[in-house]
């Protein structure tokens, strides 16, 4: 009775390959106002489909009209997640050998330093201790230079003792984050995207927001120290992570970095 089925490996390909998009564009809304809008779009598709199959011709073609000419519309409803979408692709591994090499693990060469997750915790630990305002920004496989550009650009090795002295209160490069790429600080006071989610609580601020704000653009991890509590927070895809101890805070980071 299911002959006429025509089941074949490029339906399974399509399925995984509409699975995988779906996933991501999920990933890419998770935390924003946006993923309630693409719920409200996936509702009225689907109630257009069902007046479609009733032969209901008024309401369908009402619906049909909405939904094709929302085109612009739903541009200037996601300009942002656009953006990071088109970011992503724009620093996709294959523009960046450095990158590339990184998700490539069983071609790994010499061009990466492993990033000593461990000195940059303690760094944060002293630092909470005087309350010190720390935001530390790890570049992953999205390339960051077009936030390095807005900051003082530096090619020093990661160690305790710089990272204490960069965030000092009275050094002139505490001010914004700093960016560390392959266990090298290759940026100091660098201005971050603030992030307008509304999920942030209000307790938390600019520091925190700025930490998802970049986050939310790209993949790349932060470490900040709270300047009003001294709390350590990590901050991975626009949320916070939570940990128990830092010990498993080193072990997070560094799956993440890996």
């Amino acid at each position: 009775m299911l002959d006429f089925i025509a089941f074949t490996l490029l339906d399974v390909l399509d399925i995984l390959l509409v699975a995988t998009l779906l996933y991501y564009t999920y990933k890419l809304l998770k935390g924003t106002v946006a993923i309630n809008i693409v719920i409200g779009i996936g509702l009225i598709f689907f109630i257009w489909k069902i007046t479609q199959a009733l032969k209901m011709e008024m309401l369908s073609s009402i619906l049909g009209y909405l939904l094709s000419g929302g085109v612009i519309a739903l541009i200037i409803v996601f300009q942002q997640e656009i953006r990071k979408f088109l970011l992503m692709i724009g620093t996709t591994n294959f523009t960046n050998n450095r990158a590339f090499f990184k998700q490539l693990k069983f071609l790994q060469t010499e061009i990466n330093s492993e990033i000593e997750t461990e000195v940059l915790i303690q760094a944060c630990k002293s630092l909470s201790k005087t309350k010190t305002g720390v935001l530390m920004v790890i570049e992953r496989t999205n390339t960051l230079d077009f936030l390095i550009n807005t900051g003082d650009t530096m090619n020093a090795a990661v160690n305790e003792a710089i990272l204490e002295s960069i965030f000092y209160k009275n050094s002139p490069l505490h001010d914004g984050a700093i960016i560390i790429r392959d266990n090298f600080i290759v940026a100091t006071r660098v201005v971050l995207p603030i992030s307008d989610s509304t999920n942030i609580p209000s307790r938390f601020g600019l520091r925190h927001r700025a930490a998802i704000g970049v986050s939310e653009k790209t993949d790349a991890v932060c470490l900040l120290v709270s300047e009003e509590t001294g709390e350590i927070s990590y901050i991975k895809e626009g949320g916070f992570e939570l940990y128990s101890n830092y010990a498993e805070l080193n072990e997070k980071l560094k799956k993440d970095l890996m």
